[in-house]
């Protein structure tokens, strides 16, 4: 069975809250959506804004191997005839090979938020269809709020497939378009609508209920061959059905024909481009792609784990090109430990004392507050100076923070550290848009000139989290330090009741594990 992916991450995942794409931001999700395989892009509506015109412009020159780039619009408007109705106009003008026309199938929409009669609906439906084929375009149909109109008035929600499908419909599309049906309705809904209705079917659904994954492959289950979504599940309110879990559901589960073996193992990495792109942190949780979806903590899944991967995962990571992680916290075992350990290049053994040792100190750090699942580096530098593998490369004397406002001048903060390095003892001092900035800046001004490594590396994020509020301006806090260099992205960890002091102990630890690494 062969099913065709339609993406509308350009159109409905646009109108995501917190989502402004540029015409060049579309342009790029346009070559990864072709780069996954997906037959159909969606890339907006022209008649609603100039941006979406530009794009339908500029994508002519971007040469897609696998997808059609697909302008949208509704139906004419009532009481307007086609050649007069500006919107349809300019889906045509936008020459693209497919287009896709959503038209009311739910009465009480065309009675109380069209105001018009149902008999106008239909022909609205049937002219608009009409002039894009003679046009010389391919038409899907979205049946809008088909599955709501079903419930309320199957008679007429049928009357409208039949005129799409009279006036020459490629692909009638179902839309669940308030995201209110469970698989099981329309599982019952597709089976009766199937046989009344001669083209091929679509499902458009939306996640209000947590439903649209489920009910896009019962669809496809009842005979569909026809899917619509988004990247990472975007789109208005609560979203639209996700493509990063819907492909691996036809390919995998369903066994249907959509994407190559090797567009399938590009998925999680084209979901966490799109969500850069997007600017929007991609779930950590989000099934098949996101960066927890394959990691195991409990010491007695990864026990298992080890053995055989089955065990606890449902498909093999690799195939949808995300990887399988171990996480080290107080629910870990001698397993992970052991799993770790291997990943550092370490030779631990099971009942060796420092393994004991090493899972001791674990669980007591982890209870003072510090979480290695965030910052592993510090867990690795942990295992090795524990295990004698690595030394401190320079050891704190001293430091002083102090930071100044003055009116309407900038906030500044300046640091001065005494550090000992290799025997010597060292003073600096340097300066920053806050405390930490001004630490780093003055360890870096001693550090660069006898390890000149760290010139090669950066702090690209800062994270503060207060564990224990009820403590007040007393509470412990947890400090989360991102640094990269060319190559790498590492995190590292501190905890204590004073946040300088915290941010210290990571900012040490990032700059440590860099060395070790050069």
């Amino acid at each position: 069975m062969k099913v065709t992916l339609f993406d509308t991450t350009l159109r409905d995942g646009a109108q995501t809250e917190g989502i402004s794409f540029s015409l060049e931001d579309k342009l790029k999700i346009a070559r990864l959506l072709d780069e996954l395989g997906v037959h159909y892009i969606e890339g907006g509506w022209p008649g609603s804004n100039p941006k979406d015109i530009e794009f339908f412009k500029a994508v002519k020159s971007v040469k897609l191997k696998h997808a059609k780039v697909c302008a949208f619009s509704s139906t004419r408007r009532p009481g307007v005839k086609i050649e007069d109705d500006q919107n349809i106009q300019t889906l045509i003008a936008a020459e693209t090979p497919a287009v896709s026309i959503f038209g009311k199938a739910w009465d009480f929409h065309v009675k109380d938020a069209l105001k018009t009669t149902l008999e106008e609906n239909l022909s609205m439906i049937s002219d608009t269809i009409a002039c894009a084929k003679k046009a010389g375009r391919e038409v899907i149909f979205d049946a809008e709020h088909f599955f709501d109109g079903y419930k309320a008035n199957p008679k007429y929600a049928l009357q409208v497939l039949k005129a799409a499908e009279e006036a020459g419909a490629d692909v009638i599309c179902l839309c669940d378009t308030n995201g209110g049906t469970l698989a099981f309705e329309g599982q019952k809904i597709i089976n009766e609508v199937k046989s009344k209705v001669g083209r091929p079917l679509g499902i458009h659904a939306h996640n209000d209920s947590d439903c649209a994954v489920s009910l896009s492959g019962m669809a496809v289950y009842c005979g569909c061959t026809h899917v619509q979504g988004t990247i990472n599940g975007y789109g208005e309110r609560c979203g639209n059905a996700n493509l990063c879990s819907i492909i691996p559901l036809l390919k995998l589960k369903i066994k249907a024909e959509c994407v190559s073996d090797e567009q399938f193992k590009k998925l999680t990495e084209i979901s966490r481009h799109i969500a850069e792109i997007a600017n929007l942190p991609q779930s950590a949780h989000q099934p098949y792609v996101g960066r927890s979806a394959f990691s195991h903590k409990g010491g007695i899944h990864v026990s298992a784990v080890v053995k055989h991967p089955g065990t606890y995962e449902h498909i093999k990571p690799e195939l949808v090109g995300n990887e399988r992680r171990v996480t080290i916290s107080e629910l870990s075992g001698v397993s992970n430990l052991l799993v770790k350990a291997e990943e550092y290049g370490v030779a631990l053994k099971k009942e060796a004392p420092e393994t004991r040792e090493l899972i001791k100190k674990l669980k007591e750090m982890e209870n003072q507050g510090y979480s290695f699942e965030e910052g592993e580096a510090s867990f690795e530098l942990l295992v090795k100076k524990t295990l004698g593998l690595s030394q401190p490369l320079f050891e704190l004397e001293e430091f002083k923070v102090s930071s100044q406002k003055e009116a309407a001048k900038l906030f500044n903060s300046t640091a001065q550290v005494r550090v000992k390095v290799k025997g010597e003892i060292y003073d600096a001092s340097g300066e920053g848009d806050g405390p930490v900035n001004a630490l780093d800046s003055a360890l870096r001004k001693v550090l660069e000139n006898i390890y000149p490594a760290v010139k090669e590396m950066k702090l690209t994020d800062y994270k503060v989290r207060v564990l224990d509020s009820a403590a007040g301006t007393a509470a412990r806090v947890r400090v989360i330090v991102e640094s990269a260099d060319e190559k790498d992205v590492w995190n590292t960890v501190g905890v204590s009741t004073n946040v300088i002091e915290a941010s210290w102990l990571a900012l040490v630890d990032s700059i440590e594990y860099h060395l070790l690494k050069a």
